[in-house]
């Protein structure tokens, strides 16, 4: 029997005659409750019940919920050059009016437009009431699954800037891998950032190693250098993991005399931009680190698709479909492929989907079993007597309990994954399926086309996406809210 997810017991939560023993997953950010009654002490149920993100919770306190909301204020709560610096807002730059003059229904010019966001505007961030723990996809904070308000910043133009346009330096920077749609983003940017009337727009070349390496020279920008660059895939100004010591970056900054840096990147990215504005916060600095999100891998909070996970998704249908002909074709043919995920299968599962050809679908979220009358290897053994073939896809991230651990650490400071698609290739399938199947032949085709999705020229959807978001920003502030709350700074 394959060994299970491991586990740290965290104690348990009690509610009428409700009671839930509660363990910690550590593939999971929530606690997995066991939920059963106190009368038969029979297992029913298993339910995600409370946010490790919030363990000081004590739901027997009437006024959790307030303390609930007011964490949850505190956490997506936007720094703002406010915060530290006294400077006056001016009126915005950017007008969203039409050029043709919108009238009234009785004929009549309007002579107000309501087209810019309140600061104090929020977002709801879920809309369903789950009635229990055991619905579908239910999302629960406390046992009994109460109803909690959770309200985000708006995304949107303001009204006031805190700026000068005329006088602004801005800088953009892509860090970490490449991602489809980073040009697109670029672009975006320059150009919004012209039609508030800022003309001193560079690029850095090559992440945060273009604020140390002085070969690398500042890219000038604008609309005209930017115009066609979403047309190409990877980034126009060059990507790079790793950097220098912040210190020398803000040292870099103030030497350049930015008044804005957009910062185009994944979690280290981020993690380095926060530390970036917390110096500049020390220093008080009139600096604006504005962070947008980059994964294909669609896991970032707050937002509903990231940009190049349509394109990511789109490439690795190529690498299905070409693995389900040579595993159709061939005779009792398994084709196995891996794809990008390393905490998230959402391209698995969107790739598998929309496929229609795949039979097994492994991603981190959901623990499974391989050896067993109920694990994987078992059904794929059913496939190959039934179909004859079978097509299975995994994320990169997926049983990494099976693999041996490793210490080791990318550039970025991720944790280095075992390789689940050689684990499957090379040791299970061939090892379970052999003798079970003499005297057929099982071929195994293995798939991974992890780079393919990644350096891909972005499709339709991500044009939409990067478009459509940066566009009708009005400021720095409103970019940094665009991005949902990932972003640093104002």
């Amino acid at each position: 029997m394959a060994q299970a997810p491991s586990m740290d017991y965290a104690g348990s939560v009690s509610s009428g005659q409700k009671h839930l023993g509660c363990f910690r997953v550590h593939t999971s950010s929530r606690l997995q409750c066991t939920g059963y009654d106190k009368k038969s002490r029979t297992n029913q149920l298993v339910v995600r019940a409370i946010s490790v993100d919030h363990p000081q919770l004590d739901f027997s306190n009437p006024n959790w919920k307030k303390q609930f909301q007011e964490d949850f204020g505190k956490r997506f709560s936007l720094p703002h050059l406010r915060d530290v610096i006294d400077v006056e807002p001016r009126p915005t730059t950017f007008s969203l009016k039409s050029r043709t003059p919108l009238e009234n229904l009785n004929g009549s010019v309007q002579e107000s437009w309501n087209g810019y966001v309140n600061d104090d505007d929020r977002v709801l961030l879920k809309v369903i009431k789950f009635a229990s723990p055991t619905s579908a996809g239910a999302d629960c904070i406390d046992p009994d699954c109460s109803w909690v308000e959770q309200w985000v910043h708006r995304a949107g133009p303001r009204k006031q800037i805190y700026f000068e346009p005329q006088y602004v330096k801005a800088g953009i920077v892509t860090c970490g891998g490449l991602c489809p749609g980073l040009n697109d983003v670029i672009r975006q940017i320059v150009v919004t950032l012209e039609k508030y009337g800022v003309k001193n727009i560079v690029g850095i070349q090559h992440g945060f190693r273009g604020f140390f390496e002085h070969h690398l020279s500042e890219v000038p920008l604008s609309r005209h250098v930017v115009q066609n660059i979403n047309l190409a895939g990877g980034s126009f100004l060059g990507v790079s993991r790793g950097g220098a010591n912040i210190s020398d970056i803000v040292d870099s900054i103030q030497a350049r005399r930015l008044d804005m840096l957009f910062v185009l990147g994944g979690n280290g990215t981020h993690a380095g931009a926060n530390a970036i504005h917390e110096e500049c916060r020390k220093r008080k600095l009139q600096v604006s680190i504005v962070c947008v999100p980059k994964t294909i891998d669609n896991d970032i909070l707050l937002m509903d698709k990231t940009f190049g996970f349509d394109t990511a998704v789109e490439a690795a249908q190529r690498a299905i479909n070409s693995a389900y002909i040579e595993a159709h074709s061939a005779f009792h043919g398994i084709g196995l492929v891996k794809l990008m995920g390393r905490s998230s299968g959402f391209i698995t599962m969107h790739a598998s989907l929309s496929s229609g050809q795949v039979d097994i679908c492994l991603i981190p979220e959901v623990p499974f079993i391989l050896d067993g009358p109920n694990g994987v290897l078992r059904h794929l053994e059913h496939l190959i007597e039934t179909k004859g073939f079978a097509l299975v896809c995994v994320a990169e991230g997926a049983g990494q309990e099976y693999l041996q651990k490793s210490n080791a650490t990318d550039a970025s400071g991720n944790m280095v994954l075992g390789d689940i698609g050689v684990h499957l290739q090379q040791k299970c399938v061939p090892m379970h399926l052999m003798p079970s199947c003499a005297p057929y032949w099982v071929r195994m085709l293995y798939m991974a086309p992890l780079q393919v999705s990644v350096a891909s020229q972005q499709g339709c959807a991500t044009h939409t996406t990067c478009t459509y978001r940066y566009q009708k920003s009005s400021s720095p502030q409103d970019l940094l809210i665009q991005t949902a709350g990932c972003g640093i700074g104002a």
